[in-house]
């Protein structure tokens, strides 16, 4: 056991080293914000710092990653405005250098004129005069005139609206927030399309792939897309021999011919959970509402099948509920499992704990209302800046809201961490066979306090880079690293006390399996931040672990058999068929969606074309809902088992199930792999901001395949439908039970 722990805290060592290191990278050569953007010849000021800064603010408060996208990362409807920046740029000078040296359009000119044009742009666009000593960037005079021809079109975009982007007549109106917006987006596409000093690729490694000023896939990210493959090929017959050569190995246990949790002992703060199961579920319902809203205005732009819901519910707002609700009832449900566990573990209920439950319970409430509040009031622009940093919309993917309601719940998580350990401790001090399991366990509930102030190490005007580095500590390293390590043993604890595995077992392949997941997982976090304006190391660590992410869910196979044969090994087991089958259906998506659509997003060479495109929706939906919220609600069903003295009644856990796994399936086959699929042919084949432009996105075929994603979302609704039905239903009956 010592040498699996001496794996376990080298693995944790060395890989928080790189990430530091890679992030101390970013700060040093993340793009510079100048004091000021200056007219060569002229020295005219153009923008200033302050403008870019402000403009980020501007930008995040209208809702951000929201409303269309920068440097790949946020919503897919309104355009990557980067990307959008870039061409619209291009070919303003192109086609004005054409008239005036040709008297014709740019289109219109032979293929040698073209070419002469096109040097000249890139020779503009993409030298750097960055002036370090001055802290200035100098523009041409013909790139200044496109830059006011942008500025004059994404200025009536936001102050006058335009259905195919989802955004309302009025988003923005103020004329100075709006200058400011225009300077933060210029400054996004001139690091996209600028040389870094001494080499030749933009501070964005060259994304977005445009083709009119040579922005094309780096031989970095070429070289090390194809060694992750090795790697990849080469680490999963390792460990599947490894895996075939040990998992019979384990402690020898003579599995029960009774369930030896009948008369398990419950304790009042396990009632007092009960009523998180309830609001849990009323927010998966409101979470869905949420989703079927958001995806129709990907239809219709404004309106609501006709009814113009966007003066009341724009998408932003729509869309920031929707995916902040989905991590809030996830990680809800996660936190309510360890407090309901806590006393099973312990064997003993501590003090206070029901006020510690009680307390959260409203804190939970709170910060659920009045984030949504907060972002609602942000958006529609009636706080001002500071104000919207603090308590409304800080315009982040999966962190949008404001500063005090993420303050309010590290709080919570840090008395949650006190609640949950002292119950562990106590149990770790009876040096019993079940010491490891509970001392990773332990591990894992301090991280998952302590990872979420990641979120917190940024401050208002931070920038981009830095943002984004940060953002994902949270959104990879907290959800997709230190919980899942928490799931894996808390299933291994659940097992054990039901004496399907040995305890020692138990928690050797908790940390085995810790170990190799957080292996690839905490370095594999910056294969999220390739093209954010961050360096070479980025891409290099990147794709190498992130490839190692997969290698483990290649085995999924193996966990969904065995898990299958548990059903079928005691008759007592069918009591808990359906928690089983959620934590089954958690081993096919953790294969399908995290595994097959996240590698096929995971390579820088394929990331680059398809970045923020319906291919990473594929792997959002399958991986966030089918893994993390499938093992949630199997942590519910679990809890109510426990609980419950009564058989259940199969009907609505199966229709649940199944329409789950049916609806995913169908969202994914008939409409968003397809729309993912000809956008990214579009993005290879012509550039990546044609693959997001509303031409495209509107087309029939495109339109098409929209309207089909209702047969998949119906089927899902209506199992959403039944699984909070049988839910409530079955939380009200035990609440109505004397604890024993």
């Amino acid at each position: 056991m010592k040498k699996i722990w001496l794996i376990f805290i080298s693995v944790i060592i060395l890989s928080f080293i790189a990430l530091i290191w890679v992030g101390t990278e970013i700060y040093q050569t993340q793009p510079p914000i100048p004091e000021k953007v200056i007219l060569k010849n002229t020295a005219e000021i153009i923008f200033t710092k302050a403008d870019i800064q402000t403009g980020q603010n501007v930008w995040e408060s209208i809702g951000g990653m929201e409303v269309g996208s920068i440097w790949g990362h946020g919503s897919y409807v309104a355009p990557d405005w980067t990307a959008d920046w870039i061409h619209k740029e291009a070919i303003y000078m192109l086609n004005a250098w054409a008239k005036i040296d040709f008297n014709q359009p740019y289109d219109e000119l032979n293929a040698e004129k073209k070419a002469t044009l096109k040097a000249r742009l890139i020779q503009d666009i993409k030298t750097n005069t960055f002036n370090i000593s001055s802290n200035t960037i100098t523009i041409s005079e013909e790139r200044y005139n496109a830059i006011k021809s942008n500025m004059i079109h994404y200025t009536k975009i936001f102050s006058e609206g335009k259905a195919e982007y989802a955004i309302p007549k009025g988003a923005l109106v103020d004329k100075e927030k709006l200058a400011q917006l225009n300077a933060f987006l210029f400054w996004t596409s001139w690091a996209a399309s600028t040389n870094r000093p001494n080499h030749e690729y933009t501070y964005t490694s060259n994304w977005p792939h445009e083709p009119l000023i040579d922005n094309t896939i780096t031989s970095d990210s070429i070289i090390w897309s194809g060694l992750s493959i090795v790697l990849l090929l080469l680490f999963i017959g390792i460990l599947t021999y490894y895996y075939l050569l040990n998992h019979e190995k384990g402690d020898l246990i003579n599995k029960p011919e009774t369930d030896p949790l009948t008369n398990l002992k419950l304790f009042p703060s396990q009632k007092a959970i009960l009523k998180y199961f309830i609001v849990i579920s009323l927010l998966i319902g409101l979470q869905v509402i949420l989703g079927i809203i958001t995806v129709h205005y990907t239809v219709e732009g404004q309106a609501f099948f006709g009814f113009d819901l966007a003066n009341f519910l724009p998408y932003s707002v729509s869309r920031t509920w929707h995916t902040q609700l989905a991590v809030f009832w996830i990680a809800a449900t996660w936190l309510a499992t360890g407090l309901f566990l806590a006393p099973m573990i312990s064997g003993k209920e501590m003090k206070y704990q029901i006020f510690g439950i009680n307390f959260l319970f409203v804190a939970l409430l709170v910060i659920v209302l009045g984030s949504m509040l907060g972002e609602w009031l942000g958006v529609h622009q009636f706080l001002d800046l500071t104000t919207n940093f603090f308590f409304g919309h800080q315009g982040y993917e999966y962190m949008d809201l404001g500063r005090f309601w993420q303050l309010l719940l590290a709080v919570g998580l840090v008395l949650w961490v006190i609640m949950v350990s002292r119950h562990i401790l106590y149990a770790i001090r009876k040096n019993d066979e079940s010491k490891d399991l509970l001392i990773i366990l332990l591990l894992s509930v301090i991280a998952i306090g302590m990872f979420f102030f990641s979120g917190l190490m940024y401050g208002e005007n931070s920038s981009l880079p830095v943002i984004n580095y940060w953002r994902w500590w949270l959104v990879h390293l907290w959800v997709e690293g230190f919980f899942e390590v928490f799931a894996t043993v808390v299933i291994a604890f659940i097992f054990s006390r039901m004496k399907i595995i040995a305890a020692k077992t138990a928690g050797r392949v908790s940390i085995a399996s810790a170990s190799i997941f957080l292996a690839g997982g905490i370095i594999g976090t910056l294969h999220h931040l390739y093209f954010s304006g961050t360096p070479v190391q980025a891409i290099a660590l990147g794709a190498t672990f992130s490839a190692l992410e997969v290698v483990p869910l290649t085995l999924m196979g193996f966990e969904i058999r065995e898990n299958w044969n548990l059903l079928k090994s005691k008759t007592w087991m069918q009591k808990y068929k359906w928690p089983i089958f959620f934590f089954i259906a958690v081993a096919f998506w953790n294969f399908v969606g995290a595994g097959v659509f996240g590698f096929l997003i995971n390579p820088p060479i394929a990331l680059y074309y398809i970045q923020g495109l319906n291919t990473t929706a594929v792997h959002a939906h399958t991986a966030l809902f089918g893994v993390y919220g499938m093992l949630g609600m199997g942590f519910i069903l679990i809890c109510l088992r426990f609980y419950s003295d009564r058989n259940w009644e199969n009907t609505k856990l199966k229709r649940a199930f199944w329409c789950l796994n049916i609806g995913l399936v169908a969202m994914v086959l008939f409409s968003l792999l397809p729309i993912g699929i000809i956008q990214a042919y579009t993005s290879i084949t012509k550039g990546y901001s044609f693959a997001r432009d509303a031409e495209l996105l509107y087309s029939p075929t495109v339109q098409l395949l929209k309207w089909l994603r209702m047969i998949g979302d119906i089927i899902f609704s209506v199992g959403i439908f039944y699984f909070c039905w049988f839910t409530v239903n079955e939380t009200i009956y035990n609440f109505k039970k004397k604890i024993k």
